[in-house]
C-alpha cells in the first residue's frame, strides 16, 4: 500500500511539473533539453531528403539514449499524411522538415497543425525574413541545368524563350508539375514575374510580346510556349538527371531541377551545371522549413532535432548540417558558408519565392498545366 501511495504521489507531481516543463522548452539550452528527451527516448521526424539516414546516425551518436524514426517523405505527402492523422486525432509526428510552404502557410500554419521553434543560439543567425512564420533550414533550389562536358564554353541557353523555339522542341525536360510542388512553385514564379518575362521576350525575338487573351501576362504566355513545345514530363528523378547530365557523345536535353544535383557529378560521371546566365532567372530559391507537428508526442526531442538540425558554428555546420552542406544548398543559417564547389550565394540568378504570394496564384497555374498537358 505504502508503494501504491508514494507511486501515487509520484505520479501527481510529474503531472504537476509537466505543464511548467512544456512552457519553458522553447528557452532551454540544448543541454537542458537532452535531459528530458532522455526520458521521451525517441524523435520522429518527416524529412523531404534522404539524407535524413545520415543525420539518424550522427544525431544518436551524440545524443545516446534518443532513438531517430527517421521517415523520407516528399512534402506533398508529408502535408498530406499529416492533414489526415490530425483529423483522426492521431498525433505521432515530432518534426517536419518539408518544403512546399506556400501550401504549408495557406493550409497548415492557419489551422494550427505545426507549430514553429527557433532555438535561441540560432536566432541571430538566420535572417528575420527566413524564420518569421517558420525556421528556414536551407535554401534549395528548382533550375535550368545543363550538360557541362556537352557545353564547355557556358550555358546553351542564354534566355528563357529559347526554350520555346524550334530548336528545343522535345528537348526540355521537367518533372510534373502537377505531381512535384516545387516545379510547380517554379512556373508559378515564372508567371509572376510577367514584365520581366515580356522584357526577355523582346531581347530574344525583337518584337513586343503578343499574349493570348485568356492568359494574364508574358510568363503564362511562356509556360503555354514551353508546353506546346513538346517539353518532356519525367516523374523518376535520377533518370531526369542521367538524361541531362551523363557524360557521352551527342546532343543533350536541358531541364529543370535542384542544383544541388551536382554534387554527386564525379560519381555517378555526369557534368550536370546550373544555367546562371540565363535571363531574366534560371530558376527558383525556396525555403525547406523545420516545424513541429502539433502536439508532438516527444516535444523536448523535437527540439532538440531542430537544434541539432541548424548546425554547429563551425564553416560547415558540423555533424548536424554537413549532410547539406552541399554544392547547390545554402543554409539559411549565414554563419554556415556557402560551399565551396558552388556559386556564392549573392552570384545566383534566381528568385526567391515568396510563399504568400506563391499559394495565392499556384491554382491558377496548375489549372493552366492541366489544360497543357
Amino acid at each position: 500500500m505504502r508503494r501504491s501511495l508514494m507511486g501515487a504521489l509520484m505520479g501527481a507531481m510529474l503531472f504537476a511539473a509537466a505543464p511548467a516543463a512544456a512552457q519553458d522548452l522553447d528557452s532551454m539550452t540544448p543541454e537542458e533539453l537532452y535531459e528530458i528527451a532522455k526520458t521521451e527516448g525517441n524523435v520522429t521526424i518527416f524529412s523531404l531528403s534522404s539524407r535524413i539516414a545520415q543525420i539518424k546516425v550522427s544525431f544518436e551518436e551524440k545524443y545516446p539514449g534518443i532513438q531517430v524514426e527517421g521517415v523520407h517523405l516528399n512534402s506533398t505527402r508529408q502535408i498530406a499524411r499529416l492533414q489526415a492523422e490530425q483529423r483522426a486525432g492521431i498525433y505521432a509526428i515530432d518534426v517536419m522538415y518539408m518544403s512546399e510552404t506556400p501550401i504549408v502557410y495557406r493550409d497548415l500554419v492557419p489551422e494550427g497543425l505545426v507549430e514553429a521553434y527557433v532555438p535561441d543560439r540560432v536566432k541571430a543567425d538566420v535572417p528575420e525574413a527566413l524564420r518569421e512564420n517558420l525556421l528556414t533550414h536551407r535554401l534549395s533550389t528548382r533550375a535550368l541545368m545543363y550538360n557541362e562536358a556537352t557545353h564547355p564554353d557556358g550555358t546553351p541557353i542564354t534566355n528563357l524563350w529559347q526554350l520555346t523555339t524550334p530548336d528545343w522542341s522535345g528537348r526540355v525536360l521537367i518533372d510534373d508539375p502537377t505531381q512535384r510542388g516545387e516545379t510547380l512553385d517554379l512556373l508559378t514564379e515564372i508567371a509572376l514575374r510577367g514584365d520581366e518575362m515580356a522584357e526577355a521576350y523582346e531581347a530574344q525575338f525583337g518584337e513586343a510580346i503578343s499574349v493570348d487573351s485568356d492568359l494574364q501576362g508574358a510568363g503564362e504566355q511562356f509556360i503555354r510556349d514551353l508546353f506546346n513545345n513538346d517539353v518532356v514530363m519525367i516523374n523518376d528523378t535520377q533518370t531526369l538527371r542521367s538524361a541531362i547530365g551523363i557524360i557521352s557523345d551527342g546532343p543533350k536535353p536541358v531541364g529543370f531541377m535542384t542544383y544541388s544535383a551536382s554534387r554527386n557529378n564525379e560519381r555517378d560521371g555526369m557534368a550536370l551545371q546550373i544555367s546562371n546566365d540565363t535571363v531574366p532567372g534560371a530558376g527558383i530559391l525556396f525555403p525547406a522549413v523545420l516545424a513541429l507537428g502539433k502536439n508532438a508526442p516527444n516535444p523536448a526531442a523535437a527540439r532538440l532535432m531542430v537544434d541539432f538540425l541548424m548546425g554547429d558554428d563551425t564553416p560547415s555546420g558540423g555533424a548536424g548540417f554537413e549532410p547539406f552542406f552541399v554544392q547547390g544548398d545554402y543554409a539559411a543559417r549565414r554563419t554556415i558558408e556557402d560551399h565551396p564547389d558552388a556559386i556564392a550565394f549573392d552570384d545566383l540568378n534566381l528568385w526567391l519565392i515568396n510563399p504568400e504570394q506563391t499559394g495565392q496564384a499556384r491554382q491558377r497555374i496548375l489549372d493552366l498545366v492541366i489544360t497543357l498537358q
